[in-house]
Order: C-alpha cells, then sequence, then structure tokens
C-alpha cells in the first residue's frame, strides 16, 4: 500500500538507538557491531510476551542463524487448490532478498515481473499486454531537486531539506506542481489543513506562499500526513505545511532521494504562477514558519501575512536504472455472450526497495513492536521507561534463537507480495480447477504504485483491453497478516474491505452474499472506508484508478502492522493460513461477480478524476 500515494524509507533501528541514549539504559544490540544481550540474564517476565511476534510465525522454514539474511524456504511445486504451502512456496520467492525490494525503475523489479509472467505461462494464462506481451511497459522518470534550487526568507538564505524541503510531484492528481519562481512573494497564514477557506481567502492567495498548520488527529495531535486535505490553490507562489518536524525520518529520506513520476507529468496541468501542474509543495520546520510570522502559527489567524520569500525550486528529470512494467494476463471466459467483459484482479508488482544505512532487524521490530505497531504509518514515537523494558527483554529473548543481523532490503513480503502470489494462486485455481468463469478475469500486477499509483494510472489511462469492458476491478493489497496480537481489530477471520459500496451497492451486497452464502465466514470489517479516515486509505491503492472512471471496485486487506514499509517485511512473519482464507474468499467473489447475468450496477457518482482524491 502507498504512503499518501508515495512511499516512505525505512531507517528507524536508528531510533532504538537513540531512546535508549537519551535515557541513560545500556541499549540492545541496535548495530550489527554492537554486542548482544546475555538472554538468560533475566526472568522471562515483558519479554515473552512478544518473543513470537519478533521471532516469526513460519515454522516450515529453515531458522538459519545466518546474519547475512532471513529465513529461506524451498520452493516445492503449487497446484490447483488454494493451499497455505502453495502460498509460502511461492513468496518466499517474490519477496527474497535476492529481488532487492522490488523497487519500480530498478533491475530487481524487472526480476519479479519475469518470475509473474513465468507463473502465469506455466500455469496457462494468456499474455494480455502489449504487443501480445505479458508486459506494459510505464515510462516512468526520476526527478531530482536541482542543486541551483535556493530559498530565502527576507533575504536569509533557508537550508534546503533542514529548514524547508521541497517536494516532488506526489501524483498527478494532486493540486501539486513541483517548481516555483518568486521574488519577495508574501507568505499568508491559512489555518490547519483540511478546514473550510472562504472564496475570499482563495482568491486572495494569488502569488503568495500559503502556509498550513498540520491537521489534527482524532487524538488532537498534529497529523504529518496532509496531501488529500490541501485545495487547489493554482495562482499560489507555493504552498507550504509546517510538518518538517513530525514528519518520520523514512519518509524524509523518501522525498531527498529521486522520486518517479510518468513522462510528461511533470509538464501536465494548466499554467499558473507557481508554474506547470500547480504551486510548489514545501515542508517547513516550526521554526521558520515562526520566523516567517514572527510568532509560532498557533498565535496566528487566518489571512495574517508575515515575511517575503524569494527563490528557485526546480527538478528534472532523468531515466530509472530499468523498465518499470505492468504484468498483465488473462483468462478467457467459458461464455461467448461474456467472455469480451472482464472481471479485473490487481495486486502491486513493486516495493520500495532498499536503504543506504543497514540497521539491526531484530532491534527495529522490537521497537517497533512496542513503541510503533503501524511501523512507517505511525509517527516517530519516544518509548518510555516501560516501553524501553519491554523492547529489551524482547530482544533478549530473540537474541536466544539467533544473532544480530544486518539489513537493508525492504522485502515487501506483505506489501505488496502477499497481493501478488494471491493473484497466482486464484489464477491457478481457476486455471486448472472445475469453476470456468463466465466473463474473462484479467490480472493485473501493477508496477510504481509504491510511488504514486503510477502502474494502474497509466494502464487505466492506456488499457490493453477496453476500459468500458472491465465491469469490477478487485484489489489485494496487504493480505498475508491480520491476527489480533499482529494487526488492530485482527483475528482468523478478520479481512479490512475499502469501496466496495462507494460506486455499486449491487457490487457491496454480493460480497457480502458471497461471505453468507459460501460459508466464508470473514468478519469484513469496513473502519478504514469511513468517509474522512485520516489514513485516506481508498485513495492510497490502485483500485482509485479504476473507480475515477466508474469502475467499481473492491479493496480487500487485512491492514497495518508493525513491519509497514520497514525491512522487517519479510516472508517468515506472513499467516500463511490466514492469506489462504483470504485467497479462497476473493476466488469466490471473483466467480461471483464474473457469472453475474449483468454488470454490477454503478448506482453512485464516480470520483472527480480532475480533484485531489478525499475519502
Amino acid at each position: 500500500m502507498s504512503r499518501t500515494r508515495s512511499v516512505a524509507r525505512a531507517a528507524l533501528g536508528t531510533a532504538l538507538l537513540a531512546a535508549c541514549a537519551s535515557s541513560g539504559r545500556a541499549t540492545p544490540a541496535v548495530t550489527p557491531a554492537t554486542a548482544t544481550a546475555d538472554s538468560g540474564s533475566r526472568d522471562s517476565t515483558p519479554g515473552d510476551t512478544i518473543r513470537t511476534r519478533l521471532a516469526g510465525t513460519d515454522s516450515t522454514a529453515s531458522d538459519s542463524t545466518s546474519p547475512e539474511g532471513p529465513l529461506k524456504h524451498t520452493a516445492t511445486p503449487t497446484s490447483a487448490p488454494i493451499t497455505p504451502a502453495d502460498l509460502r512456496s511461492r513468496l518466499y520467492v517474490f519477496a527474497d532478498d535476492s529481488m532487492m525490494g522490488r523497487e519500480a525503475g530498478t533491475q530487481g523489479n524487472v526480476k519479479a515481473t519475469d518470475y509473474l509472467a513465468a507463473q502465469a505461462r506455466q500455469m496457462g494464462l494468456e499474455p494480455a499486454g502489449e504487443n501480445g506481451t505479458w508486459f506494459q511497459t510505464v515510462p516512468l522518470v526520476a526527478g531530482r531537486l536541482d542543486p541551483a534550487s535556493t530559498l530565502s526568507v527576507a533575504g536569509k538564505r533557508l537550508a534546503l531539506g533542514t529548514d524547508a524541503l521541497p517536494l516532488p510531484i506526489l501524483s498527478a492528481s494532486l493540486p501539486f506542481g513541483d517548481s516555483m519562481q518568486a521574488t519577495r512573494a508574501v507568505s499568508i497564514y491559512a489555518g490547519r489543513v483540511g478546514e473550510d477557506l472562504s472564496p475570499g481567502f482563495l482568491a486572495s492567495t494569488a502569488g503568495k506562499l500559503v502556509v498550513f498548520s498540520p491537521p489534527l488527529g482524532p487524538d488532537g495531535k498534529p497529523l504529518w500526513r496532509f496531501f488529500g486535505g490541501v485545495p487547489p490553490l493554482p495562482k499560489a507562489a507555493g504552498i507550504a505545511v509546517a510538518s518538517l518536524d513530525i514528519t518520520p525520518p523514512e519518509v524524509v529520506d523518501y522525498f531527498r532521494a529521486p522520486h518517479l513520476t510518468i513522462e510528461g507529468d511533470r509538464a501536465k496541468g494548466d499554467t499558473t504562477e507557481a508554474g506547470p501542474g500547480g504551486p510548489a509543495a514545501i515542508l517547513l520546520t516550526p521554526a521558520v514558519a515562526t520566523r516567517l510570522f514572527g510568532k509560532p502559527l498557533a498565535g496566528l489567524t487566518r489571512g495574517a501575512t508575515g515575511k517575503p520569500v524569494s527563490g528557485t525550486i526546480r527538478f528534472t528529470d532523468g531515466p530509472t536504472d530499468a523498465p518499470a512494467r505492468n504484468v498483465v494476463a488473462v483468462l478467457r471466459g467459458s461464455d461467448p455472450a461474456l467472455r469480451n467483459q472482464y472481471v479485473a484482479l490487481g495486486a502491486h508488482n513493486d516495493h520500495i526497495g532498499t536503504h543506504s544505512t543497514a540497521v539491526d532487524h531484530d532491534s527495529l521490530r522490537a521497537f517497533n513492536t512496542v513503541a510503533r505497531p503501524e511501523g512507517a504509518n505511525g509517527p516517530p514515537a519516544q518509548p518510555s521507561a516501560g516501553d524501553l523494558e519491554q523492547i529489551s527483554h524482547g530482544l533478549d529473548s530473540v537474541r536466544a534463537l539467533r544473532p544480530a543481523r544486518a539489513d537493508s532490503i525492504a522485502n515487501g513480503a506483505d506489501d505488496d507480495g502477499s497481493g501478488s502470489v494471491t493473484l497466482l494462486e486464484i489464477a491457478e485455481n481457476l486455471v486448472k480447477g472445475r469453476a470456468k468463469p463466465k466473463r474473462s478475469v484479467l490480472f493485473v500486477w501493477h508496477t510504481g504504485e509504491e510511488k504514486g499509483l503510477y502502474g494502474s494510472q497509466w494502464f487505466t489511462d492506456h488499457p490493453t483491453v477496453p476500459l468500458d469492458s472491465i465491469v469490477a476491478q478487485i484489489n489485494i493489497d496487504m493480505v498475508g497478516r491480520g491476527s489480533a496480537v499482529d494487526t488492530r481489530g485482527g483475528g482468523p477471520r478478520a479481512l479490512g474491505l475499502v469501496g466496495s459500496w462507494r460506486l455499486s451497492t449491487e457490487l457491496g451486497d454480493l460480497i457480502e452474499q458471497v461471505n453468507r452464502d459460501e460459508g466464508h465466514a470473514m468478519r469484513l470489517d469496513y473502519a478504514y472506508d469511513a468517509n474522512g479516515h485520516p489514513d485516506n486509505v481508498y485513495c492510497r491503492s490502485d483500485h482509485y484508478m479504476y473507480a475515477r472512471y466508474g469502475v467499481p471496485i473492491a479493496f480487500f486487506s487485512t491492514g497495518l502492522h508493525r513491519d509497514y514499509h520497514q525491512v522487517t517485511d519479510e516472508p517468515q512473519y506472513i499467516d500463511y493460513a490466514h492469506m489462504s482464507r483470504v485467497a479462497s474468499f476473493v476466488r469466490d467473489v471473483t466467480l461471483a461477480v464474473a457469472d453475474l447475468g449483468h454488470r454490477p450496477l454503478v448506482d453512485k457518482p464516480r470520483p472527480d478524476s480532475k480533484a485531489p482524491c478525499r475519502q
């Protein structure tokens, strides 16, 4: 799943080091060079409560104690039935270290897409990509901040990347550009992100740097995510949010790194005073915001003006290291009258790649288990003394099982290795099983989801089958976890569902009917589908690119967890039995839609594809 339609870089193992150092405690093994503690030196109290969660759930993998890599599993032949063993066999290949995190535009992603195409060919699917191939190339380019970019307040230059962080284009559907040319542009305060702005105020922003406070979460604390809540301000010189201090370090690292976009997107959009695509988006520290206005933002009212800002911000494009590819395959329908219609099943084949700095795998996982249970989706955490005690005990327990391991590869076993191999498992079941869907089933493994839903954007803008022949799209992203101790609201049959009623009441009702009538008894959780949910999940995965064209969608996920966008998202932590239940349920939903006597009725308005996605 994409973070704000982008991706975060994981480097939080160092946070445990810093937290322990600031508390005066001895530091658990955070780096490979740090000596491990004696696991027998403490009573088995707090650590035992998290030991099994840290060590992993996959008892069939070979528990190698080598610090060079994760647990291994020997691949075995797969068969028609949907089984935990088949899913395990596939995922240990797809999320192996050799794939190097599957980042779009890298050789690791090319290797991963080659694997998917080979599996599709082997099981008997037909290619449905470009020119009779299994692939659709997505023309991505890598954007970098021009070294000549500058930004100053009242003549005093800011340190870009530290005081102020210009953001690359995160998505073509967001109201931001990535360039700014300003000479003494007045700064104006707009209040908090998400608050209503009057037409008069919106008109007053022309040519100005519009500064927002970050939005507040349900607990009243500021949220670093803001992208879906900023209104279009096409005539503004720039948009700034004073949230750089609360933005997770791995997200800051991601924004500093080269950013992928679809070639030409940077030049799309109406020409404004800010440049093509809209005003530049910038993160500021609260200290810089205070310098702008002479007092903290909390003491300002909307419309307050501050010191002038000058500078030039520009991103330039270059080639990616390797092609970015969607993988597209089809199972032809059995009914001649319906086989030219498609039920599209989707997952994303990419993840977030590798990191320049390795962290100790188990130290990071121990920290996140206690202090950051949703991984990179949560804010930077400062653990309490009690948290540090529990982290230390848990880590000591795991050290009794295996040595420290330096880890710099974000394997993406759950995100979205789980969805990718679930599609393979469903495909093999439909090809070799007795149930033959009347409509054709289109399997699309999208690339670039983590970069901004680019693979699904490109596919729906340039479909390899007529877009109006797709009657529904079912998206599977992160379905490999879900236990009560692993995810919020988890359990043996827990499954999150987003978007199923947003365009088609009939599709939502049909999914509920399949759950009842076919005996799945999945506990469908619609919490993340609530309008206005702060995590904005409806906008953060590939299904949305279909929904914007009026295609009914359903998005299945078992939810966020401590390994989300971390180097610890490895196959050993996957719940394969639960994943198998999800795969069987989605297979039956697919068959129900494929065999429906008519297209699922679209009885609700589709999203405005020209406006930012708001849940």
